[in-house]
């Protein structure tokens, strides 16, 4: 298939640009490099360009042919949403309008869309399954969760078949150890460790020790990001026969700050240094998977699910570009 990928460049949308390539599709890099990397792409079809521009979408979508959307353009870091929540609905929520809008208006009607788990906020129960409320505790979750709300709504005017893709926490290197994650800032877990680890950084941060959790530090489900990617594909099948979907992407078991600190410590061999601070606006306790319904549904299950492995691909990646993509 000919598939554009929005935010291709990004950490998760260069990895599923790699898999498709891989798995014979045609994807075509839909990206303004605000927060991708080129050297992500090498080699792709690329087009520069931003979601709020609804004629460059609508040139791209008929240029290429294109007959399937993966959304990966947002905003993701939920501190950030706090404060400033104008910047992620603006970015978000406004400008998946336009890219349904324009999709609607030539034809595509598959979307394969990048959600999050933050759109159930503190969960009643865990692990999270599809079926419990969603009650967002910042502007990342809830503007996520009105696009999820979006393409419902459009999805039942018969223009649009989707798959909302709730995830967990993406981390790890994919394509052979070759796409890694970069932000600018930083903002994930597991590459801050590693970055102290490495001496690139002066310490790393726990944001709250007082959590009502066994070591008093947030918990968090992991999923490789090869694992993820590959649930895109099985959801975009599934997309010849649904017309919508909804289904959590993680491992369905969760590991605490201090414990994804005490892996990095095993598998680098290395000292950093730790500092304890208050807690962050907007952070759960605690987010674990049931992703049993993507199991069952999909035939997908995770190939790489120990933390160790997911580490040890990551602290490769790391070593071998110390300083990101450079780019």
């Amino acid at each position: 298939m000919k598939i554009l990928v929005c935010g291709g460049a990004g950490y998760i949308g260069s990895n599923m640009t790699a898999l498709l390539a891989a798995e014979g599709h045609e994807p075509v890099v839909f990206d303004n490099f605000s927060k991708g990397h080129r050297s992500a792409v090498e080699g792709m079809q690329i087009v520069e360009g931003d979601l709020a521009d609804y004629d460059l979408l609508v040139g791209t979508l008929r240029q290429f042919d294109i007959e399937a959307v993966m959304h990966f353009a947002a905003l993701i870091e939920a501190g950030e949403s706090v404060k400033f929540p104008l910047s992620f609905y603006r970015n978000n929520l406004c400008h998946s309008e336009i890219l349904l809008r324009a999709m609607a208006d030539t034809g595509v009607r598959k979307l394969v869309f990048s959600s999050t788990a933050a759109v159930y906020g503190a969960p009643r129960r865990l692990p999270v399954a599809e079926d419990q409320p969603t009650e967002p505790i910042n502007p990342y979750g809830d503007s996520k969760r009105a696009v999820e709300r979006m393409c419902h709504y459009q999805s039942l005017t018969g223009t649009l078949r989707y798959a909302a893709l709730r995830y967990f926490n993406a981390c790890g290197a994919g394509a052979g150890n070759t796409l890694g994650e970069d932000h600018h800032p930083e903002s994930h877990l597991i590459p801050l460790i590693i970055q102290a680890a490495m001496g690139r950084r002066e310490n790393v941060k726990i944001f709250g020790t007082d959590y009502p959790t066994p070591d008093g530090t947030c918990i968090r489900d992991y999923i490789h990001i090869e694992d993820l990617c590959r649930a895109h594909l099985l959801a975009l099948d599934k997309l010849n026969g649904e017309a919508e979907m909804v289904y959590n992407l993680g491992n369905g078991m969760g590991y605490s700050v201090r414990q994804v600190m005490d892996t990095v410590g095993q598998v680098s061999g290395r000292p950093f240094t730790v500092i304890e601070t208050g807690r962050r606006a907007g952070d759960s306790p605690i987010l674990t998977a049931d992703s049993t319904k993507a199991r069952e549904e999909l035939g997908w299950t995770p190939r790489i699910p120990d933390l160790a492995d997911i580490v040890e691909g990551a602290w490769i990646w790391h070593n071998k570009h110390p300083d990101g993509y450079g780019d």
